[in-house]
């Protein structure tokens, strides 16, 4: 998929999500906000996959250990769904760290937990896409 269009997919995420917080408003759980984002982007004709499990490797080799992505958008955009106080710095790496080992160049840590909408977007990117 090209940057242009991930860009559109990206804008649509971040609609959504303001959709969403604007209807559902804080302090609910991640789970209702992860449903209801994934519900507001299939409204919408994005596709999203729900709880995704990604491989771990090790040195090339499989740990026989998989990790749990919140929702992934169009195959190629992560997205890690929170309802917290505050976003920490060890949030942005845990996003950070599921781009690279999904091999995916973009990806949106949404905390719902927040008064303002904008206040909980973090939009993250791993490198350049690759064209």
């Amino acid at each position: 998929m090209k940057k242009d269009q991930i860009e559109l997919f990206g804008r649509q995420i971040v609609s959504s999500a303001y959709y969403v917080h604007k209807e559902m408003g804080p302090g609910l759980l991640e789970s209702i906000y992860q449903t209801c984002l994934s519900e507001e982007l299939s409204f919408r004709g994005v596709h999203v996959d729900r709880e995704v499990l990604i491989p771990l490797f090790y040195r090339d080799k499989p740990v026989h250990k998989d990790f749990r992505i919140d929702l992934l958008v169009e195959k190629e955009i992560i997205l890690e769904i929170k309802a917290i106080e505050a976003i920490a710095p060890v949030h942005l790496a845990q996003i950070l760290s599921y781009l690279k080992l999904g091999d995916k160049w973009l990806g949106f840590l949404l905390n719902f937990n927040v008064p303002v909408m904008k206040e909980g977007i973090r939009r993250v990117v791993n490198g350049f896409p690759r064209e």
